[in-house]
């Protein structure tokens, strides 16, 4: 029997008058990689947040591994890895200490085995010694990246994975998470490389103007001729970018 590990159904958002999430509704099976696109400001950071945990429908239901992020938040965000657009580690700790916290956090074990691992992995030595505040943006993103999935998740949601990487480590970035379905993981990304989403996604949603006005394979979002870039193109031409 195939496994939902998300379930969304009728999902919205309204700030006041505006709706920045409007009846979304979708599943994503155990092993996808499930991609989400659509034009800044068109409701995909509104959406990720409601199914981790970090903010509340305003109608519709969704399920994250069986778990219902508004009546139990907590125990979503301790199952799953997030690896949100804009959220930086804590400025006064240096990156082995951040892990070590995340660690902690998460009631792992072999905290210390998994930051050298990850560490190790990133090339990312200048964490031993320097502040997060002081780190390149690139070891920035590489730092959350490790953090979102230490504790090995079934499930991790990850928000623009690729900014700030240089071509080498947006590429081990990719054959990283491709190993990791192959274990049997889930991934949702928002991105806004169609290049990557169309290479690395098993299925597709575009959203416009809070509603997922497309969802499919990439061959499926795409008609006859069609490159991902005029479908996303043809799929978004009336969103004016007003949802957060």
């Amino acid at each position: 029997m195939v496994e939902n590990v998300i379930e969304a159904k009728n999902l919205q958002r309204r700030f006041g008058d505006l709706v920045a999430v409007n009846e979304v509704s979708f599943q994503v099976q155990k092993g996808e990689m499930f991609g989400l696109l659509g034009p800044n400001g068109a409701g995909k950071s509104t959406l990720l947040k409601i199914m981790t945990g970090q903010l509340d429908p305003s109608g519709g239901e969704c399920k994250i591994l069986g778990l219902d992020p508004v009546q139990d938040p907590m125990a979503v965000k301790k199952a799953i890895g997030i690896l949100p657009e804009v959220e930086s580690p804590p400025s006064f700790l240096t990156g082995r200490e951040y892990l070590h916290f995340v660690g902690l956090v998460r009631d792992m074990d072999d905290i210390e085995a998994k930051a050298e691992k990850w560490i190790e992995f990133l090339d990312m030595r200048e964490v031993d010694r320097i502040p997060c505040k002081d780190l390149s943006k690139g070891t920035r993103q590489k730092l959350m990246f490790a953090a979102a999935l230490i504790h090995e998740p079934p499930l991790v949601f990850l928000d623009e994975p690729f900014s700030g990487l240089d071509p080498r480590y947006q590429n081990i970035f990719r054959n990283y998470l491709g190993e990791y379905l192959q274990r049997g993981g889930t991934v949702f990304m928002c991105t806004h490389i169609l290049e990557i989403a169309e290479k690395m996604c098993t299925r597709l949603g575009v959203i416009s103007q809070g509603r997922l006005v497309a969802q499919g394979s990439p061959s499926e979002i795409t008609g006859a001729g069609e490159s991902l870039n005029d479908a996303f193109m043809r799929l978004t031409e009336k969103d004016q970018g007003s949802a957060p």
